[in-house]
């Protein structure tokens, strides 16, 4: 058993994952401040949706980042969930086959939470379904069983805020576009 007081010797010429992370610095904007090139008006109107967020202390409406692909969408989501002191998580449209896994996630999200999903437009329709009553009421309805013992459970999700990203807003359903509070088209750099 070794001493408490003595120092742990490392015999592995590899970094450690501690060291990594002090290393290597993220690429990403982390905050509003730092994304200090291009989307002037889109990080003006951002600025003030998230102030006004924390000033009434509730979540932020749900976004929606429409453009080209390598326009920063991605990293929006990271600073709208850093600005609001949050935890991100990410899914992909497409990796969303299924109402149960979208269920999963929903259900273990923290109040004011950002759930970002990359390529919406691709969310199969019975996935998406299940999404509006979780962006609307912050609950959604699990149906157990077929048939004469078929029951409907309705579960409260905490509030949270979805961020969409799309490449195709045209392939997107006018119900789920119509959920989305906040809407933003990303325009290529000058």
């Amino acid at each position: 058993m070794p001493d408490e007081g003595k120092r742990r010797r490392i015999v592995s010429g590899k970094a450690q994952q501690e060291e990594l992370e002090e290393e290597i610095p993220s690429l990403r904007p982390q905050s509003l401040d730092e994304y200090d090139v291009g989307q002037e008006e889109l990080i003006k109107q951002l600025r003030i949706s998230i102030a006004a967020a924390k000033q009434r202390g509730d979540v932020l409406e749900h976004i929606l980042f429409d453009g080209p692909p390598g326009l920063g969408k991605t990293t929006l989501a990271y600073i709208i969930a850093n600005e609001m002191g949050c935890n991100l998580y990410r899914a992909s449209g497409p990796a969303l086959e299924r109402a149960g896994d979208l269920v999963g996630i929903l259900t273990n999200l923290d109040r004011g939470d950002v759930l970002f999903i990359d390529e919406v437009h691709r969310l199969p329709r019975v996935v998406e379904e299940y999404l509006y009553p979780g962006m609307e009421d912050f609950r959604i309805d699990i149906v157990i069983d077929r048939g004469p013992y078929a029951k409907t459970i309705s579960l409260d999700v905490k509030p949270f805020t979805l961020v969409g990203a799309t490449t195709r807003a045209g392939m997107l359903t006018a119900a789920l576009r119509e959920r989305f509070g906040i809407f933003h088209h990303l325009d290529f750099y000058g």
